[in-house]
């Protein structure tokens, strides 16, 4: 007998009938199976029908329609990571070394996303990629990543809020009103979003990811036409930052105090290299939220229409909002250029900014404080949503309390929203002494890593369930999507980011750079999940899951059926504009 899914005790031969075939006897969810209860149905885990089990019980509702998923698949990672923090990639690596950095890093992202896809249109249940490691690779994994990602989201939610503060101060030169007045402020218009429920969530969204796409697109013209010499000064850049400073930067390279050119740092090739090396790291955490979609999939209509079409979406928006945008910025902004050496997180810290300032261009710095504005606060939204429905997902597969997957009646699983919210207070510490801001910032830094963790793992159990599908004799071309070049990109990619994690902090190690705080905030994030890990592992007798035993039928006749009620509920568009407007979005 195979093993089951949740321990060592063996399983019925019903669980392994073949995929197009209903189980006649399925466990009934909730049911104990070795040592720990198998999760719920998929009909509880968000496939938005009635239950059998529980006919009392809400769940969440797919109120995220297709324009609102395929927004935010386009715009949902433009943050201050693109529009600030760039700079400091920039200012340490180079502009050929950012550049490279980038497209390598967007191309692991981009693999991790379709491997992601093609989980999430098979089963798009809620819990996302949690319950899949649960299901395809071990129930311990699943809550180790559970709630370090649960723990990541929620911590950055204030710091997102603390950030729309100071960015607000950038109009408030006098600092006559308290930061806490506008911490007070936004705090309540996130919740307000987040409490209405996802369709409000997803409205907002869409206009936020919307405003943010059009800046971006502006900016990225805006710079080739400085650099083609169509600004105030007519003066044609072309590639002259390519030349001088140069193309890349030594690591630790200091400017001369009187010509400000590069000097010092870590020598020749190996300097070079090692400021490439950095990069992946500051670039992992500029793609962090990427995967937000997998945890949505619970709640988006038509999801296995809609979920492929926003995965597709990926790669443009790594090619033109990042890539293309680095490449822009790379030859209007010299890579020692002091400002971009300072730290802030308004537009002045953008180079944006500075490249339109050394322009003498006026005015244009206003408006990109107000849409890095509208991005912290978008930020700060869907940091709240895929927290909440991550602790959500944990519930349903009780690895979290029972009360926290109560539902309204309009969907809002809302005492995981409640419990996640008691995070954004925490932006108070940042206007408190010294030593609270200095340990709200580790908090902070501490929960970075864990995205990088979270891509691990996505793709580990990808290739799980790859596997699972041939010892089960699945045809992927018969799933909803079928992701391109796997497993050899997951592959490719789950070894790459081992390299970026094992040596995220590779700095700390150089002669000379020794930083115990930077050692720890960069390294106790692996600890910690591997204690998650092993600690449920071990009080539960859990075990992998066996190609044989994974369990590819479980809702599959719901899912189908869903899938048929919702095209003929959604029929194609016919009109020309319907058309346009179905391939735009």
């Amino acid at each position: 007998m195979p093993a089951s899914l949740y321990g060592d005790q063996p399983i019925s031969d019903s669980v392994l009938v073949s995929p197009d075939v209903e189980k006649a006897h399925p466990p009934s969810p909730g049911s104990d199976v070795g040592n720990e209860k198998l999760p719920l149905g998929l009909d509880e885990l968000g496939a938005g029908l009635p239950t059998d089990s529980s006919p009392s019980e809400n769940t969440v509702k797919r109120n995220l329609k297709q324009r609102h998923i395929s927004m935010i698949a386009l715009g949902g990672t433009i943050g201050t990571g693109l529009f600030v923090g760039l700079g400091g990639a920039l200012s340490s690596a180079g502009p050929v070394n950012t550049l490279v950095g980038y497209a390598i890093m967007g191309g692991i992202v981009w693999s991790m996303m379709i491997a992601l896809g093609e989980l999430g249109t098979f089963l798009p249940v809620s819990g996302g990629f949690a319950h899949y490691a649960t299901r395809f690779l071990d129930p311990s994994i699943g809550f180790a990543l559970g709630y370090t990602y649960w723990y990541s989201f929620g911590i950055t939610l204030p710091v997102e809020i603390s950030a729309s503060a100071i960015i607000i101060q950038y109009w408030d030169t006098t600092a006559s009103i308290n930061p806490a007045v506008w911490i007070s402020v936004l705090l309540v218009l996130v919740l307000g979003v987040n409490f209405l429920g996802v369709r409000y969530y997803g409205e907002t969204e869409f206009w936020f990811c919307l405003i943010k796409i059009v800046a971006v697109i502006a900016l990225i013209i805006i710079s080739f036409v400085i650099d083609l010499g169509g600004g105030p000064k007519s003066d044609r850049i072309g590639f002259r930052y390519w030349v001088d400073p140069g193309p890349s930067a030594q690591l630790f390279w200091s400017p001369d105090p009187v010509t400000n050119q590069p000097t010092g740092g870590i020598p020749g090739s190996k300097g070079r290299f090692l400021s490439f090396w950095n990069v992946f790291v500051q670039a992992a955490f500029s793609f962090s939220g990427t995967e937000i979609i997998g945890i949505a999939v619970g709640e988006v209509e038509n999801p296995r229409k809609n979920v492929p079409k926003a995965i597709k979406r990926v790669f443009w928006r790594i090619l033109i909002f990042y890539i293309l945008a680095i490449f822009a910025i790379g030859l209007v902004v010299p890579y020692n250029d002091p400002r971009l050496l300072g730290s802030g997180n308004d537009a002045s810290a953008s180079p944006f900014v500075i490249a339109i300032s050394n322009a003498g261009i006026k005015v244009l710095p206003d408006i990109i404080n107000a849409v890095l504005l509208i991005t912290t606060w978008s930020a700060a939204n869907s940091d709240l949503y895929a927290s909440s429905r991550t602790l959500y997902g944990l519930a349903l597969d009780h690895k979290a309390p029972k009360l926290l997957r109560r539902c309204t009646k309009g969907g809002l699983p809302i005492w995981s929203v409640a419990a996640t919210s008691l995070f954004g207070f925490l932006a108070y510490m940042g206007t408190g002494s010294i030593g609270a801001e200095q340990a709200f910032e580790y908090l902070y830094d501490i929960s970075a890593i864990s995205c990088i963790i979270a891509w691990i793992v996505i793709m580990a159990t990808y290739l799980r369930f790859y596997h699972g599908l041939k010892a089960h004799g699945i045809d992927r071309d018969t799933l909803p999507y079928k992701a391109p070049f796997q497993p050899y990109a997951s592959y490719f990619g789950f070894f790459f980011l081992l390299l970026v994690l094992l040596f995220s902090g590779f700095t700390v190690f150089i002669e000379g750079h020794w930083d115990t705080s930077s050692f720890v905030t960069v390294y106790i994030t692996i600890p910690i999940f591997l204690v998650l890990w092993l600690g449920w592992k071990f009080w539960h007798k859990t075990s992998f899951v066996h190609l044989e035993a994974m369990d590819f039928d479980t809702g599959r006749r719901q899912l189908d059926e869903m899938d048929e009620k919702e095209r003929l509920a959604h029929p194609p568009p016919t009109s020309t504009i319907g058309k346009i407007w179905d391939w735009v979005m």
